[in-house]
């Protein structure tokens, strides 16, 4: 155990070294991925211009713009970057070959790498960040209390978690296919819209929210903001909770059970 351990520790310290050449483009990028936000936060201060202590869809200006910078932390600290692309690439190209005389697990592997990457790049642009939060501040609303702030730590967790496991498990469409970018854009175009990236799910008719709760994208960004911002409250949060768990699992197992599958048909070419 110790030595498995020490093993993947050396990964993740290697992924933040590679991660650390990086710094000066994650930097740019996290600047430039403030203006989406700037857009989206000054189009819904538009839309409650003279509507002073109103609600739109029981939210008011504050929560809503609390919302979209919760939504840029939550994607901060969760989101997949390329790790998919370079799974795919790792297929296409025979790199995993080396993966199965070695006694290292490749899923094991790309998550430390993932989490080498998002704590380097969380590392550099949480100061853009912050300092749009603070020129926000007058409308970024705190959470609660410690406890939702503890819950909301662990739902990201959790996000992270579930984001990796479906990137990871689309990525290995490649012992299939030699080009996966439309299922990874097809992906990503899913979880934009139904995660909560455009807009607060529960803004939604009902029927709508009720369908997409059957889904796993509420639980890669809306239910983590949703908790923080103090919309998923008492028996609604317990039971998110259970349900983001339970779609960790499946996604870990259903990663698993493609990896089984496609290393069977793996043609090791280069390598």
């Amino acid at each position: 155990m110790r030595g498995a351990v020490k093993k993947y520790l050396h990964v993740l310290n290697i992924g933040i070294q590679n991660q650390l050449v990086y710094r000066v483009n994650f930097l740019f990028r996290a600047c430039f991925s403030l203006l989406p936000l700037i857009a989206t936060i000054s189009l819904w201060r538009t839309v409650y211009e003279g509507k002073e202590g109103t609600t739109i869809g029981g939210y008011t200006l504050a929560q809503m713009v609390s919302y979209y910078l919760v939504v840029m932390l939550v994607d901060m600290l969760t989101a997949v970057n390329e790790d998919d692309w370079q799974i795919a690439a790792d297929i296409r190209d025979g790199n995993i070959s080396q993966f199965l005389v070695k006694p290292i697990d490749y899923l094991k592997y790309r998550l430390c790498l993932f989490l080498a990457g998002r704590a380097i790049y969380t590392a550099v642009a949480i100061v853009p960040a912050a300092l749009f939060i603070f020129f926000q501040r007058e409308y970024f609303v705190a959470p609660a209390d410690l406890a939702t702030v503890g819950w909301f730590m662990l739902s990201i967790v959790l996000t992270a978690l579930l984001q990796f496991f479906s990137a990871y498990a689309m990525a290995l469409l490649a012992f299939w296919v030699l080009e996966v970018s439309t299922f990874i854009f097809i992906l990503f175009a899913f979880e934009y819209i139904a995660g909560g990236h455009l807009f607060p799910l529960d803004i939604l008719p009902p029927l709508v929210m009720k369908i997409l709760s059957f889904t796993p994208f509420p639980y890669q960004l809306y239910f983590p903001v949703s908790i923080y911002i103090g919309k998923a409250t008492g028996a609604a949060l317990y039971q998110g909770l259970v349900i983001q768990c339970c779609w960790v699992v499946a996604a870990y197992l259903f990663a698993r059970f493609m990896w089984a599958r496609g290393i069977r048909k793996y043609a090791a070419v280069g390598g």
